[in-house]
């Protein structure tokens, strides 16, 4: 079972042995900090399968895909700039196991281009991408991302499988896409499914068997099943991981069943992204306004949704800690409280359900000045920011080994109008 700091705890003075005061005395706040250990435990932690490959959607910064590579990890690519992320840290585009898979339901035009030119492995989102896939690489080896007709997911914006959801190719359209690769003379290779974050055991088993179903279908080409992703990470306070022993052992017996219907071996791959980043990201903030609304007392930071968009779009909790800039001797009370960021929306709320409802969060008192941390916020953060409302995007810094390395400078007000023009008049 994979162990953990403890984020649920509401007073905090350091991460990963750096003084969060220091952190921000150089780099400012709002910042986003990723301890490189937890990373590397939980790559470790998925040793039992063949290939880990990282989904990268979830914090894509290219040295943290410099450091998964330098750990045997793969990496998937859903745009071509995601791809050019990739090469850019070192990935091979080829290789067994493939160092990059180009994974999406559509191939735009600069995908296609890339794709053409590094002669990537897709893994095909839709049946129109195999014959897109045919026409500029006939001959190639592809996946079949397959929604077997049911999903999961922690929201249902996070639910990936089902008729609701637009990721895969629908399972009663396999016979068809076969055909339209052989058309092509593409090779189906692997098979992927992949239902939603935050999978149970359960639904797992149902996975396993819906694959294998496919798997029948397709044949003897097949030298690749993927598991996907969607491993949890605890975000509450009671909430655990998967039992990663009987996670494996359920893939495991599918792979050898195929195993032994086809008569070779058959590669395994997992595909995490947030399990992986997830526990490893802290966003600091600084405490800039503390005032009573009614019965609603709030935290007002310098950092709003435009920083962190997980709770604003599904209700995402996030365990929060306070460091105060002058140390507390004592024991802290706490008080009930509303956090809240510095954009011109209403919506700028951390402490919110899904909906949109507003929560209180119990929390030790603070003052201006004194900072807050968004914990476990390692995954799908950063790498969702913007410059809503004028912001400038934090700084990226990585602790590896007990110093601090700058990976993403803050913006400044040249980025914010980088690409804009104003044209003459007339």
């Amino acid at each position: 079972m994979p162990t953990t700091t403890n984020p649920f705890s509401t007073i905090r003075t350091e991460i990963a042995g750096i003084p969060i005061a220091e952190i921000v005395k150089q780099y400012g706040s709002p910042t986003y900090v990723y301890d490189m250990a937890i990373i590397e435990e939980r790559v470790r932690d998925l040793s039992a399968f063949d290939v880990v490959r990282y989904a990268q959607k979830a914090c894509n910064n290219i040295a943290i895909l410099d450091r998964l590579r330098r750990l045997n990890v793969v990496v998937d690519a859903v745009s071509a700039g995601e791809v050019r992320r990739a090469l850019a840290a070192g990935f091979e585009p080829n290789g067994d196991p493939h160092g990059i898979v180009f994974t999406a339901d559509v191939i735009d035009h600069e995908a296609s281009n890339i794709i053409k030119d590094k002669k990537l492995h897709v893994n095909c989102g839709s049946p129109d991408m195999i014959d897109q896939l045919g026409a500029i690489l006939p001959g190639a080896s592809a996946t079949l991302r397959i929604n077997p007709g049911f999903g999961h997911g922690h929201s249902q914006k996070t639910n990936t499988g089902g008729p609701q959801s637009k990721h895969g190719i629908w399972h009663e359209q396999v016979v068809e896409c076969l055909r339209r690769a052989d058309m092509h003379n593409v090779a189906i290779t692997g098979l992927h499914m992949h239902i939603g974050s935050g999978t149970d055991l359960e639904h797992l088993s149902q996975v396993c068997s819906a694959l294998e179903s496919v798997a029948h279908e397709v044949g003897r080409t097949l030298t690749t099943i993927s598991a996907g992703g969607g491993l949890p990470v605890p975000y509450r306070a009671g909430q655990t991981y998967v039992d990663l022993d009987r996670y494996f052992s359920l893939w495991d017996a599918s792979r050898k069943r195929l195993e032994e219907k086809f008569g070779h071996a058959i590669q395994l791959e997992i595909e995490p992204g947030r399990y992986l980043v997830a526990e490893s990201g802290f966003l600091i903030a600084e405490i800039r306004a503390v005032k009573k609304m009614g019965d609603n007392l709030f935290y007002l930071l310098d950092a709003g949704f435009n920083d962190l968009a997980r709770p604003i779009l599904y209700g995402a909790y996030h365990p929060i800690s306070i460091a105060h800039r002058t140390p507390k001797s004592s024991a802290v009370p706490h008080v009930d409280v509303v956090v809240g960021g510095p954009l011109c929306e209403s919506g700028d709320i951390f402490t919110q359900e899904e909906g949109g409802f507003v929560a209180k969060r119990s929390l030790p008192i603070a003052s201006v000045g004194d900072y807050l941390i968004l914990e476990v916020a390692g995954a799908y953060g950063f790498v969702m920011a913007s410059n809503y409302n004028g912001r400038y995007r934090t700084p990226e810094l990585l602790i590896e080994n007990g110093s601090v390395k700058c990976i993403r400078k803050r913006e400044t007000f040249e980025d914010l109008i980088r690409g804009e023009s104003i044209p003459a008049l007339g």
